[in-house]
């Protein structure tokens, strides 16, 4: 085995270099393991982070859903509300309306810039009105009296005193009528115009 030696020192050097080979194969590929391994971890946190907002997130839209879901509720229960006043009313000013035409008593009412606001339908055997005719001013219209024609002037005596006045009218047409003016006041007593009753 003397010759044998030389071979094998070669075999020997060739297995040694191969398995420094394979050492640094191994030593390269456990540095990218780890490399690989330190993202996978940062990756790993940054879903986690991203995770944590998103259930932040999550709890914030499921507060606000509630809170939005308390509001429809409370719209809902105002909306109620207002259903059954406008209900009330409508019931009110049907009732008033009726109790107006039914007394026969033309009235007629002005706002503080004498104004028509608005007026029974039989004012218009007294004063010509139409429909259209709201918002205009008093003076524009002439009423069908016979020597009187201070109604203008009697209706803001009254916004200036709060002094009711009173006095009989008679029309072209010979009909005599007890007028009354004197304010109108809110349910708060403020003075919103006059109210003109014959």
């Amino acid at each position: 085995g003397t010759d044998d030696v030389p071979g094998i020192k070669a075999q020997l050097a060739a297995l040694q270099k191969e398995l420094r080979a394979r050492e640094e194969y191994l030593r390269t590929a456990n540095d990218q393991l780890a490399a690989t391994n330190e993202e996978l971890t940062s990756t790993g946190e940054e879903m986690q982070s991203v995770n944590e907002e998103l259930q932040s997130t999550n709890e914030e839209l499921e507060t606000s859903k509630e809170e939005m879901q308390s509001l429809n509720e409370e719209l809902a229960t105002v909306n109620a509300e207002l259903q059954f006043k406008m209900t009330d009313l409508s019931q009110a000013n049907a009732d008033m309306n009726n109790l107006l035409s039914g007394t026969g008593i033309a009235t007629l009412f002005v706002d503080r810039h004498l104004r028509i606001l608005r007026y029974t339908p039989t004012v218009s055997a007294i004063v010509n009105l139409v429909s259209s005719d709201m918002g205009r001013p008093l003076s524009h219209f002439a009423p069908t009296l016979v020597g009187y024609d201070l109604m203008v002037k009697d209706a803001q005596a009254v916004l200036d005193t709060l002094i009711p006045k009173a006095l009989e009218v008679k029309t072209a047409g010979g009909a005599w009528y007890a007028m009354r003016i004197h304010p109108y006041r809110t349910l708060d007593n403020v003075i919103e115009g006059a109210v003109l009753t014959f």
